[in-house]
């Protein structure tokens, strides 16, 4: 069972530039192979078609982001120094990979047509808004406050932002990402009472 997953992972690796560069309508397994080392086969071996392999591409990533922010909130010791770290993180992992979170709002999309997609984008989404809320739990332990707002709510706001300057970004503008470190830092305190 390992080697199966560590190959799964090993193709979604591969496969990952060529969906977050072409998106869900342009991509079958076909074209993931074309632009792979992988055969046409072997990817339907192990992922059962495409909706599988992006949603296992997705996950892994999303899952690798929630990670990076673990590690955001447990050094923080300030307010200040949280808030700050928020925007450059949300930032930073913007720059790092602004193709896989277009595939991701794609993929939020679709879930909106694609029923396949739903339980996988509502589970993806449901650890991204802990994730925030775990940020907005330590920005109130570091305060002594209480959020103003829910989980839901918290996480609506900044993935609107992120969103936004994604958008931004890959339009080719000078100031997303300042931007988006500034309003993510400014967000954060406007939480709490």
């Amino acid at each position: 069972m390992d080697k199966f997953e560590d190959r799964r992972r090993e193709l979604a690796d591969a496969a990952l530039l060529t969906l977050a560069e072409l998106g869900y309508a342009r991509t079958s397994l076909r074209t993931i192979a074309d632009n792979t080392a992988f055969s046409h086969g072997l990817l339907h071996y192990y992922f059962a078609d495409k909706i599988d392999l992006i949603t296992y591409c997705v996950r892994r990533y999303k899952d690798a982001c929630v990670q990076r922010y673990e590690g955001l909130v447990a050094a923080a010791s300030t307010p200040d120094e949280l808030a700050a770290a928020c925007g450059d993180g949300l930032a930073a992992t913007l720059v790092d990979a602004p193709l896989v979170h277009r595939l991701w709002y794609d993929l939020r999309s679709q879930s909106l047509f694609e029923g396949a997609f739903r339980d996988d984008v509502a589970e993806i989404d449901g650890r991204l808004q802990d994730m925030v809320w775990r940020l907005v739990r330590a920005y109130a332990d570091l305060t002594g406050t209480e959020p103003t707002c829910s989980p839901s709510a918290a996480y609506a706001m900044f993935d609107g932002l992120f969103q936004q300057a994604l958008q931004r970004h890959l339009a080719g503008s000078d100031t997303a990402l300042d931007d988006l470190r500034r309003n993510s830092r400014d967000l954060l305190p406007r939480l709490f009472v």
